[in-house]
């Protein structure tokens, strides 16, 4: 089952009078690369709620192909404070999703990773305490890469190992902070390494458009999206 860290704030007496506006943070999959049908699960969710009859929340998709925590650290209040509806105001909440590039291997199978893993425990730590001084936030968890399809570019080794141990500690700090957490890696893995590779780009790494309708499903039945899905109107 995903982990799921207690909220900061109570779902079930929130109430939204107005549309919230939202922005998603991170790397490939937030982007939503190898999904050309539907842009990938941030723009299947974001789509949900732009029906004119009945509006539901502005989001905003905020990930960029290649980066890891640093990068995402940089651009944390830049990006949104200039996007249409929020600028000069912060969001109502941040989705945050990273990690996997920051746990691949360079150059060689048994290589560096591209983020240490103690520079990205620390700057994980600072991330996510800059997110949590502006709004609430979630975070949903990378999913697993197939290993076997690996190196990705001809230079990144992506492994299982690797990215077990960058998502627990993901998992832990989120857990710290009472931040939700959504731990795809577990959940999917779980339903077996054929289901997995089914749901995959040729290029082990990225969801294919199956891969994305299950990663929003996964998303739609979380527990902690539940305030802000339950104002959507029937898709």
């Amino acid at each position: 089952m995903p982990t799921l860290a207690a909220p900061t704030w109570e779902p079930s007496r929130q109430k939204h009078p107005h549309p919230l506006k939202l922005v998603a943070l991170g790397d490939s999959i937030v982007y939503g690369y190898g999904d050309p049908e539907g842009g990938g699960w941030v723009e299947r969710l974001r789509r949900r709620w732009i029906c004119p009859d009945t509006p539901g929340h502005a989001l905003y998709n905020l990930g960029v192909r290649g980066d890891g925590v640093k990068q995402v650290a940089v651009r944390l209040e830049n990006e949104f404070r200039h996007r249409g509806e929020l600028r000069n105001r912060v969001p109502d909440a941040i989705i945050l999703s990273l990690g996997v590039n920051d746990s691949a291997r360079l150059g060689r199978i048994d290589g560096k990773n591209f983020t240490e893993f103690e520079v990205f425990q620390r700057e994980l730590d600072h991330l996510l305490e800059r997110s949590q001084h502006l709004c609430p936030v979630l975070f949903v968890g990378m999913v697993p890469v197939e290993e076997s399809k690996m190196p990705f570019m001809e230079c990144l080794y992506y492994n299982h190992r690797d990215q077990y141990r960058y998502k627990e500690a993901t998992r832990l700090a989120c857990q710290k902070r009472q931040i939700p957490y959504l731990d795809i890696f577990d959940l999917w893995q779980q339903r077996g390494s054929y289901w997995c590779s089914q749901q995959m780009c040729r290029d082990g790494l990225h969801p294919n458009v199956k891969g994305y309708q299950a990663l929003l499903q996964d998303v739609l039945h979380w527990e902690a999206i539940a305030p802000f899905t339950s104002v959507l109107a029937t898709a």
